[in-house]
């Protein structure tokens, strides 16, 4: 401090930086990175359990029996099962295909962000009818054999090789006509794969079979790029969600249907981490 008692301030020292510098660097908002475990037998047994094998593969163990009592929860599901299919067991009769989903969860961060731990090799397929036959979000048909109704190895669908995890449910008479009925399916569907959620959330990241990082980055002054997608909202059994509490999941998923059809905005890496749930 001088004798005259003012104060010497010592000011930060900036570099120049033309406007044009500011307007070409890029900034990372998010990162998001997918760990998946592939899986190479699936069995059932009295407990869930992921099992590291050779490789970095893996082992899974489900109990059909948890399955039974998520649906005592549910008043309009009469009834339901689960089956095992593996890829030379696909020729079966099914009822109407309600939705193919991956089993994945969030480790850390919400969805489109931080480390998401997913399920390769397995698929779960859900169906569904009434008790008087009557097929539920039955849009296209897609009852028959599973062989001949789903195209395999394409993007959302199971591969060759992989192993299907089929949840059929039975709703009472005429239920699948109004929302109530399908969403009673779909979170009966969630339930039980949250459980495997709970196992694969407490896996080893470090022991992945493989890893992919993602970025959403900001490039100022650059094009933006939007990617409109339209999805279904028509109502009842036709309804889109999503933002749910888990990838790919139902419950604490939004309803288009109860947004009335309002535009919404999601980044790529929410896209890619499973923000969008199709209901058909």
């Amino acid at each position: 401090m001088p004798r005259n008692g003012s104060m010497i301030f010592m000011l930060p020292f900036f570099s120049k930086i033309s406007l044009e510098d500011r307007m070409s660097e890029e900034r990372v908002l998010r990162q998001l990175a997918i760990k998946a475990f592939h899986v190479r037998a699936v069995s059932e047994g009295e407990k869930v359990s992921l099992k590291k094998e050779e490789n970095k593969e893996y082992s899974l163990v489900i109990n059909p029996n948890r399955l039974k009592d998520f649906a005592k929860q549910e008043e309009l599901i009469e009834d339901c099962s689960l089956k095992i299919i593996h890829k030379n067991e696909r020729h079966i009769p099914i009822n109407s295909i309600m939705d193919i989903m991956p089993i994945s969860t969030k480790v850390l961060g919400k969805i489109g962000e931080g480390i998401s731990h997913t399920l390769t090799g397995v698929y779960v397929i859900l169906t569904a009818t009434d008790t008087e036959g009557n097929y539920v979000s039955a849009f296209g048909n897609s009852d028959g054999f599973l062989d001949e109704q789903v195209v395999f190895g394409r993007v959302g669908t199971p591969g060759p090789e992989d192993i299907i995890i089929l949840i059929d449910v039975v709703l009472q008479a005429k239920a699948g006509y109004s929302r109530p009925g399908p969403d009673a399916c779909h979170r009966l569907c969630d339930h039980f794969c949250q459980e495997i959620r709970e196992v694969l959330k407490k896996t080893n990241g470090s022991f992945c079979t493989e890893r992919h990082d993602f970025k959403d980055v900001e490039r100022p002054g650059k094009d933006k790029v939007v990617l409109v997608k339209m999805v279904s909202g028509q109502g009842a059994m036709y309804d889109t969600r999503f933002l749910p509490d888990e990838p790919s999941g139902f419950i604490g998923s939004h309803s288009i249907i109860d947004i009335t059809g309002a535009p919404m905005i999601i980044s790529p890496n929410e896209y890619r981490d499973g923000a969008i749930r199709a209901l058909y």
